[in-house]
C-alpha cells in the first residue's frame, strides 16, 4: 500500500504530513511506524520547539485507519497490540498544532484530539464513524471527547457516528479557530511559529499540566502545577522573560 510521513524542519518547526491524498491520508500500519519513528527523532531534537501535524491534498487531514489494512491482522491480539497512531501523537512533549481540514475521520479525528490546538478550515467535517462499522475507535476518542466537550456531545458523535462541520465544532469546543480554507497552513504555521518562540522549558510545563487536569483530583492537580512553575524558574528562562518585559521587546529564548 502507498502512503507515507514526511517530516520538514524550519526554524524550529516540525511538519509532519501525512502523505496519502489519494486515499484522503487514511493511515496504514507502515505510514503509523513511519510517524513513530518522525515523533521519536522530534523528540530527541532541542532545534524543535513545536510540531504541526497536516493531511496532503486539499480533500482530508486524515480518514483514519485504511480498513483494507485493518483486515490484514492475523488475529486479534495481534491488532490489540498494533502501533496506535493516535497515542504516538499524544505522546508528544512539545505543543502540537493539527491543521484540520476536509474529512477528519475515525482514528484521523483521534488523532487531532491529541494535539494541542486544532485549527480548521470551514471545509472540515468532523466524525467519529466507528459504530456504524460495528466497533468502537481504539484511538482514545471515548476517554478524552466527555473530557474536552462534555458527556452528552461525546455521546452524540460517538453513538450516533455522524460528521458535524467546522462550524459546529468550534461552537462544542471540539476545535479552537475556524479560518478559510485557503489561509489554513498559514495560519496554522503562524501559530506553530508562535509556540516554537516561547520557552520550551515553559511551554512544554504548560503543556504537562493541562494534561494533568484532565485526570488529577484538584489538589493534585495544583500541586503539580506548582511543581511545574518551579521547574521553569530554575531553568532561569524567567529571567529573559523579566529582562525582555523591561525593555519592551519580545523576548529571545533561544537555548
Amino acid at each position: 500500500m502507498e502512503g507515507d510521513v514526511k517530516l520538514i524542519i524550519e526554524d524550529g518547526v516540525a511538519e509532519l504530513l501525512l502523505d496519502r491524498a489519494a486515499k484522503h491520508n487514511a493511515v496504514t500500519p507502515a505510514m503509523a511506524q513511519r510517524l513513530a519513528d518522525h515523533v521519536q527523532a522530534i523528540q530527541a531534537d532541542d532545534t524543535v520547539r513545536a510540531v504541526l501535524l497536516r493531511g496532503a491534498g486539499d480533500r482530508a487531514f486524515c480518514s483514519g485507519s485504511d480498513l483494507n489494512a485493518l483486515a490484514t491482522y492475523p488475529s486479534a491480539w495481534h491488532f490489540r497490540n498494533r502501533l496506535e497512531y493516535a497515542a504516538v501523537v499524544r505522546a508528544i512533549r512539545k505543543p502540537v498544532v493539527a491543521a484540520l481540514q476536509g474529512w477528519t475521520l475515525g482514528g484521523g479525528a483521534e488523532m487531532s484530539l491529541g494535539a494541542d490546538v486544532r485549527i480548521a478550515a470551514d471545509t472540515t467535517r468532523i466524525g467519529f464513524p466507528e459504530v456504524q462499522r460495528g466497533w468502537v475507535g481504539g484511538g482514545g476518542a471515548s476517554q478524552l471527547l466527555p473530557r474536552l466537550i462534555g458527556h452528552a456531545a461525546a455521546t452524540r458523535l460517538l453513538m450516533l457516528g455522524d460528521p458535524i462541520d467546522a462550524a459546529e465544532a468550534l461552537g462544542l469546543g471540539l476545535v479552537h479557530e475556524v479560518v478559510p480554507q485557503g489561509a489554513l497552513l498559514t495560519r496554522a504555521r503562524a501559530v506553530a511559529s508562535r509556540l516554537a518562540g516561547f520557552s520550551p522549558v515553559a511551554v512544554q510545563s504548560v503543556k504537562a499540566a493541562l494534561r494533568a487536569a484532565m485526570e488529577a483530583p484538584l489538589a493534585a492537580g495544583l500541586a503539580y502545577e506548582n511543581e511545574m512553575n518551579v521547574l521553569c524558574f530554575s531553568a532561569g528562562d524567567h529571567l529573559e522573560g523579566i529582562r525582555a518585559f523591561n525593555e519592551k521587546r519580545a523576548a529571545d529564548f533561544a537555548r
